[in-house]
Order: structure tokens, then C-alpha cells, then sequence
């Protein structure tokens, strides 16, 4: 193992086509192109894709991959990849290897069979995959994986990298000229950073197997709570059982092969779940490192015996897991223009930065609800696990000052670093950190970045940061528009001013309390805050006339594509909930009512014999177990049908807003009612009976 530890620098991006990959095989001049269009966005001249598709087939042959494919992430919410070969017949009945500049920037699969929400029709299958120079290209499983962005024939993105690309470049641009006013004139690029914090559960595969409901839905349906949950605590941050470490240590391995910086690991509050969490990238490159991570997760869990479950809400009563999306903005002369310094109350560009953040999520609280919006994470939003639908800023009680100086008037006094001692003279003192983690915070700044913690687990985390993106961007343009005419002798004035104004206006959405309390909730009311618990009471929201304007205005999204992609959520959602009616009563019917009927009909045998045994025996513990079994089943039967019909008529409902409100007003409701009713008789029934794993298996079984 120590070896193992040494080594982690020789296999680090071993099968990354790098950086370090492209500078060592390309020529300078072809190279220091590829730097300009990765560092700025610059277009890269078509010519130059030969040289780089040479390069790059030759080191894949080496790394022993036979094909390529156009990695991209349609709006299924997963990546997709159609693979082909690098050979090409030769005139004499053999093959060569070959692969040209035009293979590597254009690719052609099959639109039509991915979702357009209604920008593409069934026949019109023609697509295209266009190559991303910012996403380095890697080799895994024998193939050379190329990321490219995905549209249709008439140029829509039908992706979600193309919109994230989209406002990374329109944040930049507006970044940089607010700090031209401000006075960073070197400053020529803006990259938006993200670390997303990845949750997850791991449970052993044959239990897997034999649950229904995971396997086509990814979450219980169905489950009576095992007699320990998460009370005790002693599951977060608890020692690493040999298998789950072992399992963790091979992860680390092949993430760190892709190129991956994955740094920490550990065990998260419910039994079975556990985190990783890596370096920052750069937005894009994050997005699709957190893509391949997700995928990598499943596979290398398969091969140590274990099914990762990466849905929001697996299991009922205990906490479910989520994506915290770690965001920050940092120039191209290596400054984080969310770090406060030591004086953050007179640091200027920190302070722009920091109230454009605020006045972009009070404006635009709605989208970035909608942002994290699908029928999995409506399950954990507003449990105490994860925060609450309502969007707020936590900037702890150092920011809270200087934002109070800034709206008295009062000029920024220095932040004085306290020293922690615990009591213990062998223990050293250490810097105590600016600000606490308000964990029932959606959006807590922590320290130079805030950490957005609504996205969901099992979702890509491109939309949301789309939406941050072009909120902060449309914030920044307002800033530019009120400061751009200023003379410089006066623009600390005016800067000063219009902070102030900002502060006043926008200090609604800023709390730092517990997110959690039903005093929140009133207070949030009064505030005039957003509370939209579902994906339904989120959408109309995004198709809005103003929302599609801000979109369209940002050159992030067309009228179009915010229309198709509103169509998608929704069927989403509904498709998603429909097919977990159909296998709950699947569950229901054939599997759970034969082991209740089957204990039922025992306790009845044992109550006979029993009477035949003892005359006059009153069975009377026998009589109220059976008693409480057979109110259940009736209970179940009656919910069992009413499930049944509302989602037969859930079928009729062809408007997608009104079908996604019926299955979140009707269906859920039912499933609830069903469930409640099965939970309560398998308490009552020996595990020996029931046709799969309980809870108490499949959250205790790690080994």
C-alpha cells in the first residue's frame, strides 16, 4: 500500500491527453493555438485539427485504444457515446489506423432519439457533436473519449455543455470590463471554478438485485424503517470498514488515472453513505469530470461487490444525498475575486463581486430553485439533511459587518484573525476561519467561494451553474451600465453609492439562522421570498417572459431551447413518477401481498392448532398480530386501487405542466398513503418471509 502511495503522481492523468500530453507532441505553434482557444475561447482555425487529431490518435494507439467516440451529455441528464474505429481499408484488403482533423471536430449520431422537447421531430434525425478543445480528451475501456458539445441540424443545443459554455463566456466578458473600471486593466479572461462535493450510498449487489425498486427506479418504494437509522451519529466521519476503504482506495486510482482530483473521502450521516469531494476546475472541464465520476463510481463499485446509489432519496427516514456545487470566479492573473483578504471591508473588487452575487440570487431566487428541480430532489429539499426549498445567502457574522458598515455608511475596518486554543497546552493554536458553515443554507459563502447546496446527487450539475452564471452576469451588466460613464476621480464614490443601494435593496434574501425552523418559513414569507417545494411550482417560472428574455439577451439560451427545455423537465418529472407507480404496484401485488397472504395464513395455522392443542386457548397475541394484518391489507387494497385508476388517468393528461401537477398532487399522494399501509404489516412480518432485503439489510451489511 505504501508503494501504492508513492505512485499517485506517475499515474495522475496517465490517460488524459494533457496539457503536458499536447505540448510534448505538438508543434509549438499548433500547441501555443490550442493554449489561446483554451485560455480565451479564441476560435481555433479548422487547419490546425489535423495536426492535433495526429497527435492524438497516436498517443490513444499507445494507451491500446482501438475507437473513438464524441463523449456528450444530451438532456437524458447522462452522457452518451457512439463508438468508432480507427481503422480504414487499405487498397490491398488491409486496414490502417487513421483519424483526421474533420473525424475529431464533427461528429454526426442520431438526434432524434435523444430529447428536444419538441426541437426536433421523430424523422429528423440528423445531429451533430462538436468537439470542446477546453475538455481535455482521454482514453478509458479501449476507447479514445473526445467531449464535444451536441446539436441539431439547424444549430439548437440539444446538450448541456453547449448553454454552460454559453454563459461561461458571457460571464467573462462582462467580469473583465467591471474590473477594467475597477482598475485590474491586465486582466483579459474570467474562469468560473466549481468543486462539486459528490454524495453517495453504497449497498452490497445481490441485496441490490433482489429489490425492484432500486433497479428500475433507484430508490425504496416500499420499506419499514430497520430499528436504527441515523439517531446515533455514528456514521459521519466514523472509521472506514476494510471493504468500503478498499473500494474507496480503487476509485481514487482510476479518477486519478482520468485526469480526476478527487482529494477527499469519507463517511457522510446515514449508514451506507459515503462522500467524495475534488480539487476545483474550471467549470466545463468540472462538469465533466463530475460526469465521468458518477459513472466510474457505478463500475468499479460493481466490481468490489457493491451497487452505488447515487438518487437523492434511497431510502425514507434517513438522510439523502446531494451535489454541493462549490463556485467561484478567477482571473486569468490568478486572482480569486471572491477571496475577502484581510481587509475585506475596503477590498473594492471583492465587494462588487460579492453584492452583484447577492442582488443576482435575490433577483433571480426562482431559476436557481428551478435549477436543482426534479422529482428526486424534491424528496430531500427541506429535510433536515439538506436545505430548504426557500433561497437565502449565509455570509457569516465577519461578512455580516462589513455589509452592515457598508449600508451605515462606515468605512471597512480591518478583520483581525482570532487564534483557536482548546485548553491543552500540547494541542498548538491554529487561525480561526472568517465564517462558520451554515449547513441549512442553500448558498453559503465559505470563505472564497460560495457553496450552492441545493443539486441534487445523481443530476449533472451544468444547470445550475448556468443559471448562476448568467444571474451573476446580468447583476455585473447592471453594475457596468451605472459605472461606465463615471470619471475615474469619482468612481470610488459612485462605487461606493451604488453598493450601498445594492445592499438596501437586496438585504431580504440574506439570513444567517437556522434555514430548518418553521419561524424561517414565516419570516422568509414576510420577506417576500420564493418557497417552491416542487418541480411543477417551479416551472413556469423558466418558460416566463422575463426569465426567457434574460436568457436570450445573455446569448445563453434562445427563445426555443428554453421552451424545449421546459418541455423536458416536465416530461421528466412525470415519466420519472409514472414509472415508479407502475412498480410499486408491481411490488405490491406480487411481491409483498404473496408474503403477506403467506403470514397471515400461518398465523391463522397456529391459531387452530393451537385451540386443538389447548382447548379454549385465546391466541390472543396470535389474533391481534393477524388483526392488524388484515386492517392493512384491506387498507392496501383500497390504496392499491386508487393508485391504479388515478394513474390510468394520469395517462389521459396530455399537457406536460398539468400532467407533471397531477402526478405531484395526485400520484405521490397515493404512493404515500399505499406505502404507509405496506410499511406498517412488513413490521410485522418475519424477514424470513419477505420476498427482498429490509432496510436494516440493505443500510447494515457493509462489511
Amino acid at each position: 500500500m505504501k508503494d501504492k502511495a508513492y505512485s499517485v503522481p506517475a499515474i495522475y492523468g496517465v490517460n488524459v491527453f494533457s496539457d503536458r500530453v499536447m505540448h510534448e507532441r505538438l508543434p509549438k505553434d499548433i500547441y501555443q493555438a490550442i493554449r489561446r482557444t483554451i485560455q480565451s475561447g479564441s476560435q481555433l482555425q479548422p487547419e490546425i485539427a489535423n495536426t492535433v487529431a495526429a497527435a492524438m490518435k497516436e498517443w490513444a494507439l499507445e494507451h491500446g485504444a482501438t475507437h473513438f467516440t464524441h463523449w456528450f451529455q444530451p438532456m437524458t441528464g447522462m452522457t452518451a457515446e457512439k463508438h468508432d474505429s480507427f481503422i480504414s481499408l487499405t487498397g490491398d484488403g488491409q486496414v490502417m489506423m487513421e483519424f483526421s482533423g474533420k473525424e475529431l471536430i464533427k461528429g454526426e449520431p442520431d438526434a432524434s432519439s435523444f430529447p428536444s422537447g419538441g426541437l426536433r421531430a421523430t424523422f429528423e434525425a440528423r445531429g451533430y457533436t462538436a468537439w470542446d478543445p477546453s475538455s481535455p480528451a482521454f482514453v478509458k475501456d479501449g476507447t479514445l473519449y473526445i467531449p464535444t458539445a451536441f446539436c441539431s441540424y439547424s444549430g439548437e443545443a440539444l446538450d448541456k455543455k453547449t448553454p454552460l459554455l454559453r454563459s461561461m463566456e458571457d460571464l467573462s466578458k462582462i467580469a473583465v470590463k467591471v474590473l477594467h473600471l475597477l482598475g485590474d486593466t491586465d486582466v483579459t479572461h474570467v474562469d468560473t471554478t466549481i468543486g462539486s462535493e459528490q454524495e453517495y450510498f453504497l449497498i452490497d449487489k445481490d441485496l441490490y438485485k433482489k429489490r425492484k425498486d432500486l433497479l428500475l427506479c433507484g430508490r425504496t418504494l416500499i420499506g419499514a424503517p430497520a430499528p436504527k437509522g441515523q439517531e446515533m451519529e455514528d456514521h459521519y466521519f466514523g472509521v472506514l470498514k476494510p471493504k468500503v476503504s478498499a473500494y474507496m482506495h480503487a476509485l481514487d486510482e482510476e479518477l486519478w488515472k482520468l485526469g480526476i482530483p478527487v482529494k477527499t473521502k469519507h463517511n457522510e450521516v446515514a449508514p451506507g453513505q459515503h462522500e467524495l469531494a475534488p480539487i476545483f476546475e474550471t467549470a466545463n472541464v468540472a462538469v465533466d469530470h463530475n460526469q465521468l465520476t458518477m459513472e466510474v463510481m457505478k463500475k468499479v463499485a460493481d466490481s468490489c461487490g457493491y451497487a452505488c446509489l447515487l438518487h437523492e432519496k434511497p431510502f425514507e427516514g434517513v438522510n439523502g444525498s446531494g451535489k454541493h456545487n462549490n463556485w467561484s470566479l478567477v482571473t486569468d492573473t490568478g486572482i480569486n475575486l471572491l477571496d475577502p483578504g484581510k481587509t475585506p471591508g475596503s477590498n473594492v473588487r471583492f465587494l462588487v463581486f460579492l453584492l452583484a452575487i447577492i442582488a443576482a440570487v435575490d433577483d433571480h431566487a426562482d431559476l436557481l430553485r428551478l435549477s436543482v428541480a426534479t422529482a428526486g430532489n424534491d424528496h430531500r429539499l427541506g429535510g433536515n439533511e439538506a436545505p430548504p426549498a426557500i433561497i437565502s445567502i449565509f455570509v457569516g457574522d465577519e461578512l455580516a459587518q462589513v455589509l452592515e458598515d457598508i449600508e451605515a455608511g462606515r468605512s471597512g475596518r480591518r478583520s483581525k484573525r482570532t487564534m483557536m486554543g482548546v485548553g491543552a497546552e500540547v494541542i498548538p493554536s491554529f487561525a480561526k476561519d472568517t465564517t462558520d458553515r451554515n449547513r441549512t443554507s442553500p448558498f453559503a459563502f465559505t470563505g472564497n467561494k460560495f457553496e450552492f447546496r441545493m443539486p441534487g446527487s445523481s443530476v449533472s450539475v451544468s444547470q445550475p451553474n448556468i443559471v448562476l452564471n448568467t444571474v451573476v452576469a446580468e447583476a455585473l451588466e447592471q453594475f457596468y451600465e451605472k459605472l461606465k460613464d463615471v470619471p475615474q476621480e469619482k468612481m470610488e464614490a459612485e462605487v461606493e453609492k451604488l453598493l450601498k443601494s445594492t445592499l438596501k435593496k437586496h438585504k431580504r434574501i440574506l439570513f444567517n439562522g437556522n434555514g430548518y425552523t418553521d419561524e424561517w418559513v414565516e419570516e422568509a414569507a414576510k420577506r417576500g421570498l420564493y418557497n417552491l417545494k416542487s418541480l411543477p411550482d417551479c416551472m413556469p417560472m423558466f418558460a416566463s417572459e422575463e426569465n426567457i428574455d434574460l436568457f436570450v439577451r445573455h446569448g445563453v439560451f434562445t427563445r426555443e431551447e428554453v421552451v424545449s427545455r421546459t418541455e423536458i423537465l416536465l416530461e421528466n418529472y412525470s415519466k420519472t413518477i409514472h414509472i415508479e407507480s407502475l412498480t410499486m404496484q408491481d411490488m405490491v401485488r406480487k411481491d409483498f401481498t404473496p408474503a403477506l397472504l403467506q403470514y397471515m395464513d400461518k398465523l391463522t395455522g397456529v391459531i387452530l392448532v393451537k385451540r386443538q392443542i389447548l382447548e379454549g386457548a385465546p391466541c390472543s397475541y396470535e389474533k391481534g398480530i393477524l388483526q392488524q394484518l388484515d386492517a392493512a391489507a384491506e387498507q392496501i387494497q383500497v390504496s392499491l386501487a386508487k393508485l391504479d385508476a388515478d394513474t390510468k388517468q394520469a395517462e389521459q393528461v396530455a399537457e406536460a405542466e398539468a400532467a407533471a401537477r397531477y402526478y405531484q398532487s395526485v400520484i405521490l399522494v397515493d404512493m404515500d398513503e399505499l406505502r404507509a399501509a405496506v410499511d406498517s404489516a412488513e413490521a410485522l412480518i418475519p424477514d424470513s418471509i419477505l420476498p427482498y432485503p429490509t432496510y436494516e439489510e440493505l443500510m447494515f451489511s457493509l462489511r
